[in-house]
């Protein structure tokens, strides 16, 4: 039977059976799989499984399912694949054998319930760093305080026609660069050519009235 071993930041939290043809995944409860993450739709991907083959298929989510890294719409799991879906990491195995570990649940079969709420996440502000999703955090501005989460491949920041960034999600990291003029890395003026983010790097735009947002890169 095919499982999920479900991580967050490298710490497994749980694993869950593929008995179902249909298994869903998403931030609302009555989804079979349930992650509380802000970065994870309401109904975000759903796994169908017939004759023991696997395909996830993403449900127009926000902020899209990767697989092996790659953005997908709809696509075949092999054994070992990597999914990612918000902070979440969760590796397929096509052939299950299961045992017991944290966030695991076992019915009365003793087989593995696909219904595994993955809800200790908090909700607020700096949840997502907590969870181990990189973000952009906004430190002056009219959203001052809010986190951007960096989960697709590309994210784009700023003002049309004024000052415009573009963060990149590479195999090796994250990397930033000028779309419009006016935006600075650590003081330093930020050309079209990409440049590698820090921890704690600031991004700075500035807009028509003068006013500026800094943005600083936080990843755990």
């Amino acid at each position: 039977m095919p499982k999920m071993i479900i991580s967050v930041d490298g710490v497994v939290i749980g694993q869950v059976a593929l008995a179902k043809d249909r298994t869903t995944l998403g931030r609302r409860a009555y989804n079979d799989i349930v992650i509380d993450n802000l970065a994870v739709s309401g109904e975000h991907a759903v796994l169908h499984m017939s004759g023991g083959e696997v395909e996830i298929e993403d449900l127009n989510s926000t902020n899209g399912t990767y697989v092996n890294a790659l953005a997908i719409q709809k696509q075949a799991l092999k054994d070992n694949d990597v999914i990612e879906v918000g902070g979440c990491r969760i590796h397929f195995r096509a052939r299950s054998n299961l045992a017991m570990g944290p966030g695991s649940v076992r019915t009365a079969s003793g087989e593995f319930s696909a219904s595994m709420p993955l809800s200790s996440a908090p909700t607020e502000s700096g949840a997502l760093v907590e969870l181990g999703i990189p973000v952009l955090r906004v430190l002056s501005g009219a959203n001052e305080g809010q986190d951007v989460p960096l989960q697709k491949v590309v994210t784009t920041i700023g003002k049309p026609g004024v000052a415009v960034a573009v963060v990149t999600r590479r195999r090796q990291g994250y990397v930033a660069a000028s779309v419009v003029g006016g935006v600075t890395l650590n003081g330093v003026l930020l050309g079209t050519d990409a440049v590698s983010l820090q921890e704690l790097d600031v991004l700075e735009l500035g807009d028509k009235s003068g006013d500026k947002t800094r943005m600083q890169f936080v990843r755990v």
